[in-house]
């Protein structure tokens, strides 16, 4: 026994040999919004409710009786229909009557709009028009260290910055 013993002192006395493969990797991003418009027409409606009100539609030969007028799809000017006319009579005379109609001419289709000093000039439309004016530089800063801290500070309105450091090590 006494002569093993200093074989395996010499076996474990041995150093043990690795590969530590150490990353850093720093990424950050910084952005500033364009500005940019949106704007949706308004739709052309037609609506019609009564009581005691005979309605029709045409005229002559071409008379439609219990018919109502709207919006004939059919006949676009400009992205917008015509509007149809509805005959209206009393039907019971002396009688009490309620007889309500409406119409909404759509937006027309635009042309093509071209952006000027980075907005577009807009028609007014009667939908909804939503104006974003962009994002303002002010402060903006970006700062990567030797040591692995990054920071990052958004600057105005419409600024965004990212900033991100993952470290890995691999031991083999």
């Amino acid at each position: 026994m006494k002569k093993l013993l200093p074989f395996i002192f010499a076996v474990a006395a041995t150093p043990a040999y690795a590969n530590i493969t150490a990353k850093y990797v720093t990424s950050a991003q910084i952005s500033i919004d364009s500005p940019y418009v949106i704007t949706n027409a308004a739709p052309s409606s037609y609506s019609i409710s009564g009581n005691n009100v005979t309605t029709s539609t045409g005229t002559g030969d071409s008379l439609v009786t219990n018919a109502i007028g709207g919006l004939n799809l059919g006949s676009l000017s400009n992205g917008v229909p015509a509007a149809v006319n509805t005959n209206k009579t009393v039907t019971t005379s002396g009688s009490a009557f309620s007889f309500s109609e409406s119409y909404q001419a759509g937006d027309v289709t635009q042309s093509a709009i071209t952006p000027s000093s980075g907005i577009a000039t807009l028609p007014v439309l009667g939908g909804q028009t939503t104006v974003i004016s962009g994002g303002t530089k002010g402060d903006l800063a970006l700062t990567n260290l030797s040591s692995g801290i990054t920071t990052c500070v958004a600057g105005g309105s419409g600024t965004s910055c990212l900033a991100s450091t993952s470290v890995s090590i691999q031991i083999d």
